[in-house]
């Protein structure tokens, strides 16, 4: 087994770097959905907190978070399995 030179491994940090990116992007676009057009009624618990600025912070900030890591693992994945 050949090991992986500098370029390799900078071409494939580069390649998790824009899956995270592209998870980011989703996840964010759901998030939008989510709290502007509120089909969950999500903004409507969250207004009735105290101070609704910070839950929905944390709640944008986790769907963001998990699109983001969702995206990388599986570009992580693709990458493994794909045949050199």
């Amino acid at each position: 087994m050949r090991t992986k030179t500098s370029a390799a491994l900078l071409s494939s940090a580069l390649k998790l770097a824009s899956h995270a990116a592209m998870g980011v992007a989703m996840g964010l676009v759901f998030v939008i959905v989510l709290t502007r057009f509120d089909p969950a009624g999500i903004m409507t618990l969250i207004s009735d907190s105290s101070s609704p600025q910070t839950p929905l912070i944390l709640f944008e900030a986790a769907v963001v978070l998990s699109f983001a890591v969702g995206a990388t693992l599986t570009g992580l994945v693709f990458m493994m399995t794909e045949d050199s």
